[in-house]
């Protein structure tokens, strides 16, 4: 009688924990979904959005490679622009999939996701399988990107 009692209340007591994790990770991930939807529909606004106020750090493949400061992210919007422009580069879209590896240490996270960069050289398709790593940090209004990097091979035509 004694077990019957304890596992339902074992239940009970795990339950809200395990439901409250994909809740986390949702809102972990929230800024880096936004900023990447963002970046594929042409939303600037929505994407910028999704940084802290004040110093962000960027890298990137294409020069001059990092961005650091309160603008970083429109630095680096520009510089992609005119990298696209000089390299052929049109209809770029990143897909991205679920986290896998996640440290969160009270207001700042470590966030790293699998990622394809498609996109067009010249007319030619061409994919880029990577990894973005963020640098989150959480605020009044939840959390918002403080840096990123972007890994990943070396281009190659789409499959």
């Amino acid at each position: 009688m004694k077990k019957l009692f304890l596992l339902p209340l074992a239940v009970l007591l795990i339950a809200p924990i395990t439901a409250a994790a994909p809740a986390a990770d949702s809102d972990l991930t929230k800024p880096i979904r936004q900023f990447i939807d963002g970046f594929n529909t042409g939303d600037t606004k929505s994407a910028y959005a999704a940084y802290v106020q004040g110093d962000v750090s960027i890298i990137d493949e294409f020069a001059p490679h990092l961005w650091v400061g309160p603008k970083a992210p429109q630095l680096w919007a520009a510089d992609y622009e005119k990298h696209a422009k000089a390299t052929g580069v049109s209809d770029g879209s990143v897909k991205y999939g679920a986290p896998t590896r996640r440290e969160i240490d009270g207001v700042r996270a470590y966030v790293i996701i699998p990622t394809v960069y498609n996109y067009k050289e010249k007319g030619a398709r061409i994919a880029e399988e990577g990894e973005m790593t963020f640098v989150l940090s959480k605020g009044k209004t939840g959390w918002k990107i403080k840096a990123w990097t972007w890994s990943g091979v070396k281009p190659h035509p789409a499959g």
